[in-house]
């Protein structure tokens, strides 16, 4: 027995110096040999050669000194040296693949690591089996690898979901400080920023996994291209709905003119504005075709000034045609009086003397005071005796006109 244990002991000091590169991580051997040239990848596929080597010797030694000693192999044991072998073998493919990429000839390290990869486990076995997984479990390589990778990816994606909340709070208190920005503006920010945050968590955690996340981050960029030319017209309803959240030309429940259509924003999103006409339609307008047009807010502003014109004859007098007006529009109540309603006489027409009467009003009340004062006006005029003329034309005839009278 005790010649036994020397022998295990002098294999443990003969492979330590070879331990202490067989447990480097993956992503840290691919950092090294990254910018490594040709010639240099070479002689550190030789270094893992010969790890890969002894491992097997000594994998074959500690099954025939086992043997000797107690008549079986230990399973656990043999299971920590096939997974030790299996390590080694997985690097040095690494290290093969690096160096064919910059040219070299990796056909002999290929089919050694082939070779070397044989040996597999009973799993016919029960024992076998069980010690090979209990061995799996606590390599390395194997189980607390994966426990790790899985407790950091967990971690990440719990960290990620706690700067995404952050994130999107600071976003959502920084925009509410800018003056005149819309409700949708807002939830938009804080609602990207969160799912940017939490993106980007995830594929830094699928990163702590050991997947490598280069033809992921390549895929997305990819589908997002695609999904760019297919979707051309939609991501220009959506910058335009961006840039009409950003200027806020109008908001919702404003009457507008835009596109086309009149009436009052019933609500927005990113890609269209759903409109309420004056009549009671609900129409869909895409956000581009606003933003490209001219938009006139209706009720943009609390006041408006209402524009009207009357006409008189000429034969009528002028001074009390404007008295009367100006009573009709003092005297209603929704006519505000500063600023002060101008009447005045403007136009010399070719069937009438026109006023022109422009008070000013809120902007709720624009057409109640357009109707109410028309109508008063009417009323007056008739009552005064001052004719509105109608639309006249005189015919001057050159030649006499012969008239035929018939009989019958």
């Amino acid at each position: 027995m005790r010649q036994i244990m020397l022998v295990i002991a002098v294999l443990f000091v003969s492979a330590s110096a070879a331990l202490a590169q067989e447990g480097i991580p993956i992503a840290q051997l691919h950092a090294q040999i990254k910018p490594m040239r040709v010639e240099n990848v070479r002689e550190r596929a030789e270094n893992w050669m010969r790890y890969l080597q002894t491992a097997i010797v000594d994998e074959q030694t500690l099954i025939l000194k086992l043997k000797m000693a107690r008549g079986q192999v230990s399973g656990k044991a043999m299971a920590k040296a096939k997974l030790r072998r299996k390590a080694i073998a997985k690097r040095l493919r690494i290290i093969v693949d690096d160096y064919e990429a910059k040219g070299g000839d990796g056909t002999e390290y290929r089919l050694y690591i082939a070779e070397a990869s044989g040996g597999g486990v009973d799993w016919l076995n029960p024992k076998a089996v069980a010690s090979y997984i209990s061995a799996w479990a606590l390599s390395p390589e194997g189980g607390i690898r994966i426990v790790l990778n899985i407790a950091k990816f967990l971690a990440i994606l719990f960290v990620g979901w706690i700067a995404a909340r952050i994130a999107s709070e600071l976003v959502g208190s920084a925009v509410k400080r800018l003056p005149k920005t819309s409700h949708l503006l807002q939830s938009f920010l804080v609602k990207l920023t969160r799912r940017i945050v939490m993106i980007i968590g995830f594929v830094v955690a699928l990163g702590a996994l050991g997947l490598n996340i280069n033809p992921l981050i390549a895929a997305i960029g990819a589908a997002g291209l695609v999904i760019g030319l297919a979707l051309q017209g939609t991501l220009s309803n959506f910058a335009s709905g961006i840039l009409i959240l950003v200027y806020r030309p109008f908001d919702e429940g404003d009457a507008i003119s835009a596109g086309g259509i009149s009436g009052k924003v019933e609500a927005m999103s990113l890609v269209q504005t759903t409109i309420l006409t004056f009549d009671n339609q609900i129409q869909f307008v895409p956000n581009n075709e606003i933003w490209n047009s001219v938009i006139t807010n209706i009720t943009g502003r609390k006041t408006r000034r209402v524009d009207m014109t009357f006409g008189i004859g000429y034969g009528d007098d002028i001074a009390k045609a404007e008295g009367i007006i100006a009573e009709i529009v003092g005297a209603h109540s929704k006519v505000l009086s500063d600023p002060a309603p101008v009447i005045k006489l403007n136009e010399l027409a070719d069937n009438s003397v026109n006023f022109i009467v422009r008070p000013w009003a809120h902007t709720g009340d624009y057409w109640d005071v357009y109707w109410d004062i028309t109508k008063a006006i009417k009323l007056r005029f008739d009552a005064e005796e001052i004719g509105i003329p109608y639309p006249q034309r005189d015919l001057h005839i050159v030649e006499p006109v012969r008239v035929l009278v018939s009989n019958d």
